[in-house]
């Protein structure tokens, strides 16, 4: 299974069990690999291919320009 794979299946699995919820996109990268921090910018891009929805103090941002922490979950619509 290739990286990208994998990162998309935890996004989902984490989108759906926080339905209504928002989830720091580092618990994917943990999911995926124990060296987990040279993945997030890889997990951003992928969440933001996904469609889900990111956020900064409850903004929306894009998780690809975005600065700092954010996080990340289904958008509602």
């Amino acid at each position: 299974m290739d990286r990208d794979r994998a990162i998309a299946e935890a996004l989902m699995r984490l989108a759906a069990e926080r339905a209504g919820r928002s989830f720091c996109p580092s618990e994917a990268a943990r999911a995926v690999a124990e060296d987990w921090r040279p993945l997030m910018g890889d997990v951003r891009r992928v969440a933001a291919e996904m469609g889900l929805r990111a956020t900064q103090g409850g903004v929306r941002v894009d998780p690809l320009t975005a600065r700092g922490p954010i996080r990340l979950s289904q958008d509602p619509g």
